[in-house]
């Protein structure tokens, strides 16, 4: 190659050629959002996508450029009107946060500095730890106690069981593996356990069966002294007892185990006490309902949610450890590659010692954003008015004849039903199912089900900033008028 041909050859970016016409962009950006979030009570709790806008989803890999506005036209017009739905008032499916949009703020700057949150000696890295310093806090851990931001709570519980398989193993698990150990473990929660611990047991190699499911008492709470004939009766057949799992908030109808008298088991049996408390670990900030959680900050480890009732954007969960060095002793691995260096950026923590990924996001910062701009207290607060939320509701659905409590209601998910008189469980399945289906193709509300000891039922999971007492008041009407038109066009 002459000199004049490398002359000519020009260095590409993804920077803008044109950063007037981005800023100008980025501000209509703004605009649309803050719109989008202001009227979305106006909207449709859920709504189908067309076909022409499913269709746009399966155009082929783009090859050649297009102008960014004509882009984000393309969002706004394919995207945006057509979400999970769970920041509107009326979402009440499964157990979602509703977001807030300091912490989208917050997602978007953090993308912006564009920080791997692997480790190293940068300012992201310490709001890591001071987000997760705050959680210990919120939750009554020690400040030696250690933790480490995540996904979510699937990956929350993997962490702290994982910690507890290789501290109970009896062999050094990590260079032997699992079928080096003397004997084989098992692990103990409520049969209303989420399915995530059954994910973990099998992802850690010791199988579903290793993870015995206790029953529940009439409040849907783990049976204590089931429990303790479980491990009487495994350490008599040569299994060795290892870790109980008890749930802050079960994902059927929000039951939260005994958590005192389960640190009493497993201090008396010698397992390690893991709390999932994905759904209600953080009712410890709440004033008016912080002891349904008492006996949490007696866990080894807890795994919690700041997507949920912090409402922090989608991905944001946290895994805590009491000990620090068994939470390290778990994970850490130094190749040459990632070693500490006196001074400059490799002087750091590494943060992925304490988890499966080496690079991680930067989540830390919609979180810290959200606390400061609000206080912890007001989220306490928040917490409390869902569950008042879900006892409202509650009494709405035992003063009317049509409609049936299915569970009792713990903090704030309530589980119901619509009655017809002399229907068979089948026929209530199918009735109840298409009073779901209607209230999210008219966009009213968007509901879920469950069974509950057997039984069908409807769920509502109130863990949304922006409900108010009228949408359940609407709900109920709404329930109402749909089982009405159900039963006259189906006789």
């Amino acid at each position: 190659m002459d000199s004049f041909q490398e002359m000519a050859i020009t260095d590409e970016t993804l920077d803008p050629p044109d950063w007037t016409e981005v800023e100008a962009l980025s501000h209509r950006i703004v605009d649309d959002a803050i719109t989008y979030l202001k009227d979305v009570r106006e909207r449709p709790a859920w709504r189908e996508m067309p076909a022409e806008v499913r269709s746009f989803f399966s155009a082929p890999l783009p090859r050649s450029p297009a102008p960014v506005a004509d882009v984000y036209d393309d969002v706004a017009r394919n995207l945006m009107p057509y979400p999970m739905g769970n920041i509107h008032p009326r979402f009440w499916s499964w157990y979602m946060g509703s977001s807030n949009f300091t912490g989208a703020l917050g997602d978007f700057l953090a993308a912006i500095q564009g920080s791997n949150l692997g480790g190293g000696n940068h300012a992201a890295g310490l709001m890591d730890g001071q987000v997760v310093n705050w959680m210990k806090e919120m939750v009554g851990f020690p400040a030696s106690a250690s933790g480490t931001l995540v996904s979510g709570g699937s990956m929350a519980n993997i962490i702290g069981l994982t910690v507890a398989r290789n501290v109970k193993a009896g062999v050094d698990v990590r260079e032997r593996g699992v079928g080096a150990m003397p004997k084989p473990l098992r692990y103990y929660a409520s049969d209303q356990v989420h399915s995530c611990h059954r994910k973990a047991v099998e992802v850690l190699g010791l199988g579903n069966r290793a993870l015995r499911r206790i029953p529940t008492n009439a409040g849907l709470r783990i049976d204590i002294a089931a429990l303790k004939a479980a491990v009487a009766e495994d350490r008599e057949t040569g299994f060795r007892p290892a870790c109980v799992i008890g749930t802050a908030g079960t994902v059927n109808t929000g039951a939260v185990d005994d958590l005192q008298a389960l640190a009493s088991v497993a201090a008396e049996e010698d397992l390690w006490f893991h709390v999932d408390g994905c759904i209600g670990a953080l009712i410890a900030i709440a004033p008016e309902s912080r002891s349904l959680v008492t006996g949490i900050e007696q866990a080894d480890s807890i795994a919690l949610d700041p997507h949920k009732w912090l409402h922090a954007p989608f991905e944001a969960g946290c895994a805590l450890v009491r000990d620090a060095s068994q939470h390290r002793n778990t994970f850490a691995v130094t190749p040459e590659y990632l070693e500490s260096a006196p001074r400059g950026l490799a002087s750091g923590e590494w943060l992925h010692d304490y988890g499966l990924q080496t690079s991680r996001g930067f989540r830390a910062l919609k979180i810290w954003m959200a606390l400061k701009e609000h206080g912890v207290e007001k989220f306490g607060r928040l917490i409390d008015q869902n569950i008042d939320q879900a006892r409202h509701l509650t009494r709405l659905i035992e003063a009317e004849p049509a409609l049936e409590l299915m569970a009792p209601t713990t903090i704030n998910i309530v589980s119901f039903r619509h009655r017809v008189d002399g229907a068979s469980e089948e026929k209530l399945k199918a009735f109840n199912t298409e009073i779901m289906l209607r209230l999210q193709e008219e966009g009213i509300a968007a509901l879920s089900d469950t069974t509950v000891q057997g039984r069908h039922c409807l769920r509502v999971a109130i863990a949304n900033h922006r409900t108010r007492r009228d949408d359940l008041d609407l709900l109920v009407a709404e329930m109402l008028r749909l089982g009405r038109e159900i039963a006259v066009t189906s006789m």
